[in-house]
């Protein structure tokens, strides 16, 4: 647009140069042709009724014309040519056809185009007048440059005065796409945030070309998010209903192997096509504090395990963000958190740092931890170490699994002096 425009302006400028010269042009010339008619005045008051020339008046009265070189005069008669006789007529072209009559010209002096012996053209003003003795030819003539000097000398400034015009032109130009552009370049960044999930909608104060739409943006916006959060639920749903029963019927036939080795294929298949369901319905988009969520995780923790006198700490910096989604995160904080607090003694430590492009989370509790042999195992659906409580053996195969949809990892470690620590691992917002 800019470079259209650009070479819009360039363009009308040129023209509107060439058109200024064509008028200076007119002007100039029309100034020398008055000129010119008044020294063939001169020149006729000098001819007498019968086309004889008064010499000594004619010497006289040239003198006024001035000395500027390559201007001429010419008078031609019946008794021959006075002045400068190398002013040649004007040149004879190819013949051509007779013109239809047309009305006899006005007398008075016309204008004629020829050519000094030198090249040099020059612009003549010729006169006739009727004697008794017969017709006798007054001219008067100039170079053409006296012309093209002024022209040329008008045409710089103007050019100058052009170039600046064409630059101050431009220059608004470029203020005001920047100005009107304004409006699309934040709608493009709102637009980004919603990709990354810091917004869901754009503002729809915008200007009345752009309102439309950013309508249609925030609807298109709307209807991907119910499109997620129903293919979330639906995983959801079919998860809490199908696993729990496969569970209990698992371990309700953990001695009989044959029965035992058909559930676990059913419970197999399950789990294969719910992680496709839930891997499709994983929003990558969005942005979760990470500090709030583990605060107010941590609150309920501690009410629901008010008779341990549990002590949770928290060392999570307000700035964090993770790429998860509220509900996913509070699914993986409160599994590990919870059991963290079944097993603990009396404290919780719960820390979070920065790495790169992901965030680590660290639980640790004072309890008995896992054994290294186990902790493989602890992570496969339906495993239980204690029996102690309700539970069915699930939370740390979820919290697994969901994290790996993320693209993070789920790690088990002993703690010093004793007790476990979990990292979790998490993509940065």
């Amino acid at each position: 647009m800019l470079l259209v425009s650009a070479v819009a302006t360039l363009l009308a400028l040129a023209i509107a140069g060439a058109v200024m010269a064509g008028l200076l042009g007119r002007f100039v010339t029309e100034g020398l042709d008055r000129r010119l008619d008044a020294q063939l005045l001169v020149l006729a008051s000098v001819v007498d009724g019968d086309g004889r020339v008064d010499r000594a008046r004619l010497t006289q009265r040239v003198a006024a014309f001035g000395a500027d070189p390559g201007w001429q005069w010419r008078i031609a008669g019946p008794g021959g040519a006075l002045g400068a006789a190398d002013i040649p007529a004007p040149a004879a072209g190819p013949p051509t056809p007779p013109p239809p009559p047309a009305p006899p010209a006005p007398p008075g002096p016309r204008p004629i185009e020829a050519r000094a012996p030198g090249g040099a053209a020059l612009h003549a003003r010729t006169i006739t007048l009727a004697t008794r003795r017969g017709p006798v030819t007054l001219t008067a003539a100039a170079p053409r440059a006296v012309v093209a000097r002024p022209i040329e000398g008008a045409l710089a400034p103007l050019l100058m005065a052009l170039a600046a015009v064409a630059a101050l032109l431009t220059a608004a130009l470029l203020l005001q796409l920047r100005i009107a552009l304004r409006p699309l370049r934040a709608l493009g960044e709102q637009v980004a945030a919603i990709r990354t999930g810091q917004r869901d909608r754009v503002d729809t104060d915008q200007p009345a070309e752009l309102q439309p739409l950013a309508v249609e943006l925030n609807a298109l916006a709307a209807d991907n998010a119910a499109a997620l959060a129903t293919a979330r639920a639906s995983a959801a749903n079919l998860a809490h209903a199908l696993k729990t029963p496969v569970a209990a019927l698992s371990l309700f036939l953990r001695d009989q192997p044959h029965h035992a080795a058909a559930v676990a294929r059913i419970d197999r298949t399950i789990r294969h096509h719910l992680a496709r369901a839930r891997a499709a319905a994983v929003n990558h988009r969005t942005t979760t504090a990470l500090a709030p969520a583990v605060d107010d995780l941590a609150s309920v923790i501690a009410r629901l395990h008010r008779d341990t006198a549990l002590a949770i700490d928290r060392d999570v910096p307000d700035d964090l963000a993770v790429a998860v989604d509220q509900q996913d995160l509070d699914e993986l904080l409160g599994n590990l958190l919870d059991n963290a607090a079944r097993h603990a003694r009396a404290r919780i430590a719960v820390a979070a740092r920065r790495d790169g492009r992901h965030v680590r989370v660290t639980i640790a509790d004072d309890g008995p931890g896992i054994p290294a042999h186990a902790r493989a195992q602890v992570l496969q659906p339906g495993t239980r170490l204690d029996e102690r409580g309700g539970g069915h053996g699930f939370g740390l195969s979820i919290v697994a699994e969901l994290t790996e949809l993320y693209g993070g990892s789920l790690t088990l470690a002993a703690h010093d002096p004793h007790g476990l620590l979990v990292t979790l691992t998490l993509p940065a917002a």
